[in-house]
């Protein structure tokens, strides 16, 4: 159907190239089609609009909070997608990937408006059926399929679109197991399509969204699933999507699946058409956010300013939701301690985060054995399901942990920004902390306080023999050895925010934030100085400085900046080409150069030396910058 300047709707035409085909040849079903009514099609997407507008049209920053809703289009800030990369595996952490991306220099790229998703960029030929989106967890990929639909069902944009159907990974996984056709999975999520009696889709301009591909708990099978054409035959859910996605099932339909980049390669690359990548904010963009959210010009800049002195933090601000978990901190923390001091590392953010959530919830003190047992269960199955990879839960999975689905509802009840539940089909259950980094970090507490209550490290794995306890010594500088050994084995880095975080709750400044909660550890300046000295070693012994870069984090997080100072001494004496600098130094250098703030865009080599050892060393940094000019045997090699 389309919509006339009058307002009224009309039926779409069957009418191709060729003559109508008599009404007596055609299909049955098509021919219900043809003559389906008017006005129930028309009810039918005024029904579907409504219900989606009202679904779609607030928002909350980290979950609902009931009696606080904020307009969409009231806060929604442009987030610019931009067409690259492919459905490749991607194993980088993200943490990784968030470094990588504040580095890029700002240069001209295609960008993609939301409402244009499925529009051809210049100079591609033919329609685009399907595209991926990614993006690291809390970069905007939801919000961003939630201002489609809403711009469609406020009739701002894509009014061409007769349908449009936002789905989610973590509904359709709660389906696995039960058998229904296309239609009937249509009918069930959407009813009022069932209500006005649609029972084939071929005909209409549909457009089905698939958020959080990341979360998909079902095979998706591609190469094995049976071929299906017929929107109205039952099968597993897995099948429907798999036959959707290569085109047998409802080729006419337009298909938009989000993820984080780890889990794009679950899709074929022949299945889609065109890849695009939500990028975080940018400098500015987090200042303007900062400025919307605190009114006080003051305060605003003051907590800019503090941010710009952290490295670590002005780098994961680069995802909303952190910002909106700084701005949170931030602005209790000046409330109750006017001129004190800000939290400067991770850790101590998302401690303060922690007990300002305790403070809105009315949680008793963290010494009462309640709460205690609470903060104990979710750092448990954030602990576990970390080490699966699994950032959703199913009631399974939280037996698993033993955490009874009572309990669950109530931790999600008290600390209801950092846990949460949604309730999909059928009103199954499903749970899920705020943003990966709250579960990382609830995580490193847990693994933090199990040894500090029963001795255990959970970082490596049990022995029975007698000699192996008295070798693996009961000593919290073993435990954070062992978790950053753990961390340097890791392919991708999937450990690596969780090491800072552990490192950080290692520090008796930070355990006094947690009363209660932590009690006397017995660290020490001792073990501080062991684990900075083991970290520096591990530094020293890394055959790439991209390796070590985590590593310098961590130091931060300890409150060491030695070796970093030594050679910012260099940089201001003008020195460093004329130095001979240690491996230690080198990945010293290159973490200085990639947290600079100064622009990568001409990176010169000759300013620090003019050796092939030198282009080597900083192989990293030429991999960030625009272009670096290097002079070796008469050669001008440019990294573009």
């Amino acid at each position: 159907m389309e919509r006339r300047n009058d307002g009224k709707m009309e039926m779409f035409s069957f009418q191709n190239s060729a003559a109508n085909p008599d009404i007596s040849e055609m299909n049955f079903s098509v021919f219900c089609l043809f003559v389906h009514s008017e006005t129930d099609t028309a009810l039918c997407q005024h029904g579907l609009k409504s219900k989606l507008k009202k679904k779609c049209e607030c928002v909350f920053e980290g979950i609902a909070k009931a009696g606080n809703p904020t307009l969409l289009n009231q806060i929604y800030t442009e987030l610019y997608i931009t067409e690259g990369g492919s459905g490749e595996l991607n194993e980088e952490h993200e943490v990784r990937w968030i470094e990588t991306a504040s580095r890029k220099p700002d240069t001209p790229e295609t960008t993609i408006r939301c409402e244009d998703i499925f529009k051809p960029l210049p100079g591609r030929d033919g329609p685009i059926r399907t595209v991926m989106t990614k993006g690291v967890a809390g970069i905007g990929k939801t919000v961003l399929t939630q201002k489609f639909t809403l711009d469609w069902a406020e009739h701002k944009a894509n009014q061409h679109v007769h349908f449009t159907f936002p789905l989610t990974f973590r509904e359709l996984n709660l389906l696995r197991g039960k058998k229904l056709s296309l239609v009937e999975l249509l009918h069930h999520f959407f009813t009022e399509t069932k209500e006005a009696g649609i029972s084939r889709f071929e005909q209409f301009q549909v457009v089905l969204i698939f958020d959080g591909l990341d979360e998909c708990r079902l095979p998706l099978d591609f190469n094995n699933n049976q071929i299906l054409t017929d929107v109205t035959e039952s099968t597993s859910v897995d099948v429907l999507l798999t036959n959707l996605i290569k085109g047998n099932l409802l080729p006419s339909a337009r298909l938009w699946i989000t993820t984080r980049p780890a889990a794009a390669n679950q899709i074929p690359p022949e299945c889609v058409d065109m890849v695009t990548e939500v990028r975080g904010f940018t400098d500015p963009q987090k200042e303007e956010y900062f400025r919307k959210r605190f009114r006080d010009e003051k305060k605003a800049s003051r907590i800019i300013s503090h941010i710009k002195t952290s490295r670590s933090l002005h780098i994961m601000c680069h995802i909303p939701v952190f910002c909106w978990i700084t701005a949170t901190v931030l602005e209790d923390v000046l409330k109750t301690s006017e001129g004190g001091d800000l939290p400067k590392t991770l850790t101590e953010m998302y401690i303060h985060f922690l007990l300002v959530q305790s403070k809105v919830q009315n949680v008793k003190h963290f010494g009462h054995y309640e709460t205690r047992e609470m903060i104990l269960s979710l750092g448990k199955l954030a602990f576990e399901q970390l080490e699966k990879g699994n950032l959703i839960f199913y009631e399974a999975d939280l037996a698993e942990c033993g955490i009874d689905i009572r309990a669950a509802s109530v931790y999600s009840g008290v600390f209801t920004e950092i846990f949460k539940e949604e309730r999909g089909l059928y009103q199954d259950k499903v749970f899920c902390f705020v943003h990966l980094s709250l579960q990382e970090f609830l995580a490193a507490l847990y693994v933090f306080l199990t040894f500090i209550n029963s001795g255990d490290n959970l970082l490596i794995q049990k022995s029975t023999s007698w000699w192996s306890a008295v070798y693996y010594e009961k000593s919290e500088l073993h435990l954070l050895q062992s978790a950053v050994n753990k961390a340097l084995q890791s392919p991708n880095g999937h450990l690596d925010l969780f090491l800072r975080f552990l490192l950080g709750l290692s520090l008796q400044t930070n355990q006094t934030l947690l009363p209660g909660l932590i009690g006397q550890t017995g660290s020490s300046s001792r073990t501080n100085q062991g684990t900075v000295l083991f970290i520096k070693e591990k530094i020293r012994e890394s055959p790439s400085p991209e390796r070590s870069i985590n590593l310098f984090h961590c130091l931060n997080e300890l409150n060491d900046h030695s070796l970093v100072e030594e050679i910012q001494q260099y940089l201001r004496s003008g020195r460093l080409s004329t130095v001979k600098l240690s491996p230690a130094q080198w990945s010293a250098l290159v973490f200085i150069l990639l947290s600079s703030e100064e622009d990568l865009d001409v990176f010169d080599l000759k300013k620090y030396s003019a050796s092939e050892e030198a282009f080597l060393r900083l192989l990293p940094v030429v991999k960030a910058s625009k272009k670096s000019v290097w002079v070796y045997r008469e050669l001008d090699i440019f990294n573009t």
